[in-house]
């Protein structure tokens, strides 16, 4: 398996985006953090299994 890092690309209305940020900012985390939390909660969620990956400490 490849240990590069995927892509994932998501359309949003501007408005949402814009608060998005903002909160995430507030909370002093980046969009992507909240992001990659939201997946692997998903995937707990569903009973999905993955190997996580642990360059650097993250499983990202």
């Amino acid at each position: 398996m490849d240990d590069k890092p995927a892509r994932l690309t998501v359309l949003i209305d501007a408005d949402k985006k814009k608060a998005f940020d903002e909160l995430c900012a507030s909370q002093d985390i980046t969009a992507s953090q909240v992001v990659r939390q939201l997946i692997r909660d998903y995937l707990l969620k569903h009973g999905v299994k993955y190997a996580p990956r642990q360059k650097n400490g993250t499983d990202d």
